[in-house]
């Protein structure tokens, strides 16, 4: 297909942004990933094996690619000398290698996605460097902070989202979407029934979990309809301040399902899911919303062909 867009999907997890992303008009041709146990997700949902620590890897043995994904670690950035400039002051961090590719091979696009917390790293200075760097290196960049539940989840669940277009492209006004705030799914929604082996023991309960009577942790039933909190990568540890639980199962509140995770984040029902149950919840929590990265690709891939075609007329009516 002429109009097939080459990505890579770096720091890739269990594969959610390229969920997101990939359809009929694109296709992978690199990932990498160094988590063993999400390796073994991503192989047994996409039939591939991800090449290991990108910090390992030459950007000249990476496939050419129009599209760089990635949902990179976010990590403080040394200070700025004088004559050092943004890109030395990202060296040892893991922004660096995407930062190195994107020098090297200058793909068309990127979409990168990150907690909220990176806009507050070393009081905004962390961010300031991300943007100006890749800025520096011939894009016109865009990011936005995006709330999963605008997107058709039962999770509120905020992350940056950033988006570049090489300045060849003459893409200058591009609008990262923010979803739809007046239509909520509810938590109930997606619950599954009779769910067994997820329950919390009632000792945990009396003796941790509702020792105090202060309304934590958020507990939801089949008539819940509210968006729930952040699912977390440390859910697996049954944490009263951050964790949601559901009142069902054998002692009468249990964890969510791994069905439900995957509802929660937007995976299809059918996602395998090849792990432990402590890894499937580290790995969902660790992911990103599918429907909101969709959304943002779906609207990149709209300026990317209109661009392009736009040049091909020009070039036609020469």
């Amino acid at each position: 297909m002429h109009n097939t867009l080459k990505f890579i999907d770096l720091f890739a997890g269990i594969g959610g942004i390229r969920q997101g992303f990939e359809d009929e008009s694109t296709k992978c041709v690199f990932s990498s990933e160094w988590d063993k146990f999400a390796v073994q997700t991503y192989e047994a949902n996409f039939n591939e094996i991800p090449f290991g620590d990108i910090t390992k890897i030459s950007e000249k043995d990476i496939p050419n690619h129009d599209v760089l994904l990635a949902g990179f670690p976010c990590q403080p950035f040394s200070s700025i000398g004088k004559r050092e400039g943004f890109e030395h002051a990202t060296q040892g961090t893991l922004f660096f290698d995407v930062l190195r590719i994107l020098k090297y091979h200058k793909p068309k696009m990127f979409l990168l996605e990150n907690v909220q917390g990176l806009l507050t790293i070393q009081e905004g200075k962390t961010f300031e460097i991300i943007i100006e760097s890749l800025k520096n290196n011939g894009y016109k960049v865009y990011w936005k902070v995006l709330d999963a539940q605008n997107f058709g989840l039962p999770q509120v669940r905020k992350r940056v989202v950033i988006v570049g277009f090489h300045e060849s492209l003459g893409i200058v006004d591009f609008e990262i979407p923010e979803g739809n705030p007046m239509i909520r799914i509810p938590i109930n929604s997606i619950l599954e029934k009779n769910v067994k082996g997820y329950a919390i023991s009632e000792h945990l309960q009396s003796s941790y979990l509702f020792k105090k009577d202060d309304g934590k942790p958020q507990l939801v039933d089949y008539n819940s309809t509210i968006q729930v909190k952040t699912l977390v990568a440390s859910y697996h540890k049954i944490q009263r301040l951050t964790g949601t639980f559901v009142k069902d199962g054998e002692t009468g509140v249990r964890l969510f399902s791994q069905l439900e995770c995957k509802r929660l984040m937007g995976f299809p029902d059918e996602f395998i899911v090849p792990v432990s149950r402590t890894q499937m919840y580290r790995q969902f929590g660790n992911s990103v919303a599918v429907p909101m990265i969709k959304a943002v690709a779906d609207e990149m891939k709209k300026a990317f062909f209109i661009s392009t075609s736009k040049k091909m007329k020009l070039v036609s009516n020469l």
